[in-house]
């Protein structure tokens, strides 16, 4: 996998210059935990909840002019760290705080403030990734108080359990701060349930006495760190179809939101909505005002962008630009005007078809799995015959044929899309993986071998009815 050097460069300078931190990585592979991690990745996600908690605090500058973000504790404490757990600490602390406020304002006390959370991923020169969960909240008190930021940074890639999380985090932090590090204590005693399973931790709240919390993964581990309900809250179906097959060409994407909450949760969602294949360049969820200049990168990205940094962005050429915004009078800021070409007719009716027939009241695990078999609908009528064009090599492995592939095409309509997604890295990197395996049966391979056996069931049956007649 590749990285892009000059981006390095421009992002550690700017980086240092404005915080004097150096170590944080933008990486061409860096990628959205909400898509499915590969087997490689999954191995490294451990098996605790979490690493640790931060909370970060607005504190006056030295000069005196304004607030900005610090880190005021941490657990666990550094010293129960081993030292190369401290290293790697130090270069997360780095960046941490510019992802919890990343506005780039002069901040002042508030009174009043609705408590938000959204997202964000670390990545590391190695590629490895962590997820930083961020809920910001107003301290319990009296008067204009500055704002605080509970940060969690963990492996595992589930927005809807660490939301839950917090939930508790908050609950307790309006009692007292000290009520918060035994419930993460024992939370970070628990072993991680595995997708489809349920964890029950015990603590103690005065007053209250002894509760009860019930933590549960979703089944489908690719779909953990999502919820599409913003994603439709934001755009229609037709306008969720044509952001799709951008970023399904691998395109540099930016949305653009006051909401933090909105852009995280939304450019999870569109990186999911790519299973089983995988965005593999650049993806922040939310794009802190000192890396702004990440806009001009040349390469692909998934960006989120606050709507008052948008003047920011100035090189617009090649770049479909996103507004999530309520009201906004065009959801698409700028296009490259050819994205409503690329998807054959057929695949595009099929797909608006499958999502037509959602609730309106669907609870988040019912509309996620039916929006992202929908546009699973896609990949499975246009290259779902691929596992029949591997062939054996030397050492046990397999290989590719792509002549073959593209010749047996269902659909000739398929042939012009099915050529430049082919060449797209996230299908190379599908390919790889997929030569390596003597035995594939994950769930788009389930589908496709359904999908495959209803086709056959058809064309018997129309032969059938053929002769008979």
């Amino acid at each position: 996998m590749k990285k892009i050097s000059s981006m390095f460069t421009t992002l550690q300078e700017k980086l240092h210059r404005a915080k004097g931190v150096s170590d944080l990585s933008t990486h061409q592979t860096v990628q959205t935990s909400a898509a499915p991690a590969s087997a490689r990745d999954r191995t490294h996600m451990g098996q605790r909840f979490f690493e640790y908690l931060l909370v970060v605090s607005l504190k006056k500058r030295r000069d005196g002019d304004g607030y900005e973000p610090q880190i005021t504790y941490q657990f666990p404490k550094r010293e129960v760290m081993g030292r190369l757990q401290r290293e790697e600490e130090e270069r997360c602390m780095k960046a941490v705080h510019l992802f919890c406020f990343p506005e780039g304002i002069n901040w002042a006390p508030l009174t009043q403030y609705c408590s938000e959370t959204f997202s964000f991923v670390l990545t590391e020169v190695d590629g490895s990734r962590r997820n930083g969960y961020c809920r910001r909240l107003l301290p319990n008190g009296s008067g204009a108080r500055t704002l605080e930021a509970y940060c969690i940074i963990s492996r595992v890639a589930c927005f809807g359990l660490f939301s839950q999380i917090f939930d508790e985090v908050e609950k307790r932090s309006q009692k007292s701060k000290a009520m918060i590090y035994p419930f993460m204590q024992r939370l970070r005693e628990s072993p991680l349930p595995a997708p489809g399973s349920t964890v029950k931790i015990k603590s103690f709240i005065p007053e209250s006495g002894t509760e009860v919390i019930s933590l549960t993964r979703p089944a489908d581990s690719w779909l953990e760190h999502v919820d599409f309900h913003t994603l439709f809250r934001c755009l229609t179906d037709e306008e969720v179809l044509l952001v799709f097959t951008a970023a399904v060409m691998e395109r540099r994407i930016v949305f653009i939101s006051e909401e933090l909450s909105t852009l995280s949760q939304v450019l999870h969602a569109v990186a999911a909505l790519l299973y089983p294949f995988v965005w593999q360049h650049t993806f922040i969820s939310i794009v802190p005002k000192v890396l702004i200049d990440v806009c001009s990168a040349p390469t692909p990205y998934l960006l989120g962008v606050q709507k008052n940094m948008l003047e920011l962005v100035t090189d617009r050429s090649d770049l479909l630009i996103v507004d999530l915004s309520n009201g906004a009078k065009t959801k698409f800021i700028t296009k490259l005007g050819d994205e409503e070409s690329i998807l054959p007719v057929k695949l595009k009716e099929e797909v608006l078809l499958a999502l037509s027939a959602r609730k309106h009241n669907a609870c988040t695990d019912e509309l996620n799995r039916l929006v992202s078999e929908a546009f699973l609908l896609v990949f499975i009528r246009s290259v779902g015959h691929f596992s029949q064009h591997f062939k054996r090599c030397g050492g046990g492995g397999r290989q590719f044929q792509k002549k073959s592939f593209l010749k047996d095409l269902e659909h000739k309509s398929h042939l012009c899309f099915v050529t430049h997604f082919i060449q797209t890295q996230m299908f190379d990197l599908f390919i790889q993986e997929e030569e390596t395996q003597t035995n594939p049966n994950g769930f788009f391979h389930r589908k496709v071998s359904e999908y495959q056996d209803r086709r056959k069931r058809e064309k018997t049956q129309t032969f059938v009815r053929g002769v008979v007649v």
